[in-house]
């Protein structure tokens, strides 16, 4: 940095040598010379914070001021560079370099160097990286470049290596509390101080450097934000990098629209418009700006970021140029020639040279061009001619699967990534259904009928859980990006690991056990207010009833105790891949201890809330019982079975319960739920195997209370898993007698009452679901889920046990895959989200909502054998009937990860199977 007082340039910090500040990417161009006239000072605001006043002629163009600030900087590369000034309408603009000065400013004007970055790789100019430096440390200091604790705390530590050199306490510590380079930055002395330990021996240059390899990693890097909103008013933020026009919700990128898919970038007044290729779902999105300069400015940021990153050599100019510039200013972006310098497309001045630096996320293999004596020579081969452009001809419109495979980025392919980036993904999801909670809670806060003490005891259990795991994430994400992408050795031994953030975050849910130990209460209050308020259960079920809640409702309440499930069996795995020796294993095996900890402690709790969650389910899906869900009754299995009548065997749906076994009439009703048709009590059951006395395959006799019923299960498995389970729950209903009077006097009313109602037909009375009417007074005439497990395992013919549901929570997995039908031809790569026995399709994971789902449950999967000609690594294919479906992952590991939680939903688990399974490494 350059200290007050001295005249020193910024070069002669790193020994740059004397040039005349010219760009080496035009040679032989010198500086414009000084137009005759009246010489006005303009102050200049440098990037270490030092002021510098120029004269200039009142009529010299924006050009004659940036080159004289560049040759006093001793600057070569001043293409990166540009100056920025605040216009009359208070709006932060970029210099122009072709209009007069006179026209964009006045003297009391100040300016500041800002800049765009390729990659730190190709700043060859210890100069340069000097500049790059103090922009990334103003953005640090002003809130901008916003990034987890541990980045920031890296990136500081760079900084004060290169300011102060190497490690020493004393003056460490006085140095960062003198200066102030971040916010909040005494919370973080102790790990800045921690990471300057490590730097001894570093010289100023490789401080610059490092200090650019970290920060061109995070997501804001280089990131602008112009405040803008969708047709539906949602406040968002616009931005554009090297890839294409960004989309940020707050500090959320939720969105990238790459220039390969954009056609053309246009504004007419305050609408700022962008037009997709064919190929693209969506064909025109548009945001509304502030007014129809923001528009405007971001317009020509746009462009000239696409002439920088698209452009190759310069278009020639047509003979006769035709100008439409009435209301509606366009630009075409299907123009793919090449890097140029300055040039006039419709009026409009392209400086490729812009502005601000860059979101240097940019990998290795995209940069392709190096700069030899001042052109750009492609490192790959020749630099291939503008009119045989993948852009530019019809094949290259629609790339191929083969070309998307060459151009997915080369990640790390070791477990140990493999398992961070399932740990990311997951985590995604997770932090999904805790924003649908607090959704849900914005819904409660709305409505008169709900508990104080029910809106307070949701608030103050959900609230610190989801502050905390966004913050987590984050980390992640940073954490992720900065393994994923080629880096020093320090760097690789600092970030390419995930034990210390586990380990982290486990240590802060231990302080938030009070949290997770209320859930189970939160899921107990919300029910009783529904069963005292008809009004709230009718809020509650519509609320279920949207795109959003793919699940019940209880099962997000619920989603924090099963997180704790997933991490220890990500720890599980780290730790029995790591050795002992390694770096990254005392912290994993550190956060194993305290994950296995808290979950003993939650276990308990969480079956007893588990049971109580499908019991309150299984209440909504069926008509005809009341009080289902009270203490001591448990869940064992349910499923379809084929009654053995006078008109042959008729398909029913059974629930067996440790006290009870009922059985509904034939098919759903219009409000999709299950009438029950009688109940059989468990107390002097017996079970023995019919299918030699009455002929029907897997069939087998209930004998109870003087009275038989036949029944038939689809398989001999089946009927294995149903005999066991109804065995098991005699048994249990020997040992408590007394749970069954209560239903059977619900049911008796049911059965007497309804007899005349409720006939027993060969027709299945499935009903519309959007023509009924809803009605909060009269259950029977609300409208249910249609999608839960009962209504799957109906129109499957199967059965799912509450071993079933234990094994599905554990196995819960996200991430992206790629499908493709029996038939089609392409890959078309989707989000899923695995749970609740159900694939779950999403086109992002930014999605709010999935765009389809496929329930699992008798699926069976295998391996894509080679008779299918299937020519991939990693593809699996899911198989029922006549249906068949194709999945690709990314790796070894995740093809094993994938086949694992889809067994567990496909192949449904033995009691002994369960008991003694083994989780493989």
């Amino acid at each position: 940095m350059v200290e007050q007082g001295q005249t020193s340039l910024a070069g002669q910090r790193l020994g740059a040598p004397e040039t005349l500040g010219i760009s080496t990417l035009e040679p032989g161009h010198k500086p414009p010379a000084m137009p005759p006239g009246r010489l006005v000072p303009i102050r200049v605001l440098l990037l270490d914070d030092s002021e510098e006043i120029f004269d200039i002629s009142h009529r010299a163009s924006g050009r004659v001021l940036f080159e004289t600030v560049c040759l006093h900087l001793n600057l070569i590369e001043g293409d990166y560079f540009g100056l920025e000034f605040q216009s009359h309408h208070r709006k932060m603009v970029w210099l122009d370099l072709l209009k007069p000065i006179r026209k964009q400013i006045t003297r009391k004007s100040s300016f500041t160097d800002a800049f765009m970055c390729l990659s730190h790789v190709l700043i060859c100019l210890f100069s340069i990286r000097y500049l790059f430096a103090l922009q990334v440390r103003q953005d640090l200091a002003s809130g901008r470049l916003t990034c987890s604790d541990a980045s920031a705390s890296l990136l500081v530590s760079h900084i004060i290596q290169s300011e102060i050199g190497d490690f020493e306490e004393t003056q460490c510590r006085q140095h960062l509390l003198n200066t102030n380079y971040i916010p909040d930055q005494m919370a973080l002395m102790d790990k800045i101080m921690e990471f300057h330990h490590k730097h001894i021996g570093q010289t100023p240059a490789e401080s610059d450097y490092r200090l650019l390899e970290v920060a061109s990693r995070l997501e804001m890097y280089g990131i602008r934000l112009h405040p803008a909103k969708d047709r539906e008013g949602t406040k968002l933020s616009l931005a554009v990098a090297h890839g294409g026009v960004l989309v940020f919700q707050g500090h959320n990128r939720i969105n990238n629209f790459n220039w390969s898919k954009i056609r053309k970038l246009s504004f007419k007044r305050r609408r700022f418009l962008i037009k997709l290729r064919q190929n693209v779902n969506q064909d025109t999105l548009e945001f509304l700006m502030a007014s129809r300069d923001c528009c405007k400015m971001f317009w020509k940021v746009c462009v000239e970021y696409h002439a920088f990153f698209r452009l190759f050599e310069e278009p020639r100019p047509k003979p006769k140029p035709v100008l439409f510039l009435v209301t509606f200013i366009c630009v075409n972006l299907s123009i793919h020639t090449s890097h140029i310098r300055t040039i006039n497309i419709k009026g409009i001045c392209l400086r490729p040279v812009l502005m601000i630096f860059i979101c240097a996320c940019l990998s290795f293999s995209e940069v392709t061009c190096a700069l030899v004596n001042g052109h750009a020579e492609d490192c790959r081969g020749a630099t291939p001619s503008p009119l045989i452009s993948p852009m530019l001809n019809d094949t290259g419109a629609i790339r191929t699967d083969d070309e998307e495979d060459n151009r997915r980025k080369n990640c790390p392919t070791d477990n140990a990534y493999c398992i961070a980036k399932e740990l990311l993904c997951t985590e995604r999801t997770y932090l999904k259904d805790l924003e649908l909670i607090t959704s849900f809670q914005g819904v409660l806060d709305k409505e008169d009928c709900v508990p104080e003490a029910l809106k307070t005891l949701l608030s103050s259990t959900y609230e610190p859980l989801h502050s905390h795991h966004t913050h987590f994430l984050q980390e992640l994400e940073e954490r992720l990006s900065l393994w994923e992408g080629p880096c020093s050795t320090e760097v690789k031994g600092e970030m390419q690991r995930i034990g210390d953030l586990l380990l982290k975050s486990a240590q802060e849910l231990k302080a938030l056990s009070g949290q997770l130990q209320m859930i189970s209460e939160c899921v107990f209050a919300l029910e009783r207010a529904c069963v005292a308020s008809r009004r709230l259960e009718c809020v509650c079920r519509e609320f279920e009833l949207q795109k959003v809640c793919y699940i019940p409702l209880n099962v997000f309440l619920l989603s924090p105790l099963h997180r704790l499930l997933h991490y220890r069996q990500i720890l599980d795995r780290l730790c029995k891949h790591y050795p002992p020796t390694h770096t990254d294993y005392s912290d994993c095996r550190a956060a194993l201890d305290d994950v296995c900890e808290l979950e003993a402690a939650l276990r308990p709790g969480l079956e007893q809330i588990e049971n109580y969650q499908k019991l309150l389910e299984l209440q909504k899906d069926l008509i005809g019982v009341e009080h289902l869900a009270v203490a001591g009754r448990q869940l064992i299995r349910l499923g379809c079975l084929s009654k053995l009548s006078g008109k042959g065997l008729q398909q029913r749906m059974f629930f067996l319960f440790n006290d009870v076994l009922l059985y509904s009439t034939r098919g759903i009703t219009s409000a999709n739920q299950f009438t029950v048709h009688r109940q059989l009590p468990l107390h002097g059951m017996t079970i023995r195997e019919s299918e030699d006395e009455w002929g029907v395959p897997h069939s087998f006799t209930l004998m109870v209370q003087q009275q038989s019923l036949v029944v038939a299960a689809c398989s001999e498995s089946e009927m294995e898993k149903w005999m066991e389970d109804l065995k098991m729950a005699v048994d249990m209903a020997e040992e408590c007698n007394g749970l069954t009077a209560d239903l059977l006097s619900a049911s008796k009313d049911v059965k007497s009452s309804g007899a005349s109602e409720v006939v027993e037909s060969e027709d299945d009375l499935c009903g519309s679901r959007t023509s009924l009417p809803r009605n909060g007074n009269n259950s029977g005439n609300t409208l249910n889920r249609g999608n839960t497990t009962a209504h799957v395992c109906w129109h499957r013919n199967t059965s799912v046990s509450m071993l079933d549901f234990s094994i599905a929570i554990e196995n819960k997995l996200s991430g992206n895959l790629l499908r493709k039908f029996k038939n089609s031809n392409g890959w078309q790569k989707l989000w899923v989200v695995f749970t609740n026995f159900t694939l779950f399709f999403y086109k992002t994971h930014e999605d709010e909502y999935p765009l389809a789902s496929l329930p699992l449950l008798g699926y069976s999967v295998t391996h894509a054998g080679e008779s299918e000609n299937i020519h991939k690594d990693h593809v699996f294919k899911l198989h029922f009937k006549s249906h068949i479906y194709y999945f690709r992952t990314e790796s070894e590991y995740f093809f094993e990860r994938w086949m694992t939680v889809i067994r567990s939903a496909t192949v449904s688990a033995s009691r002994t199977r369960y008991l003694n399974r083994t989780e493989p490494d």
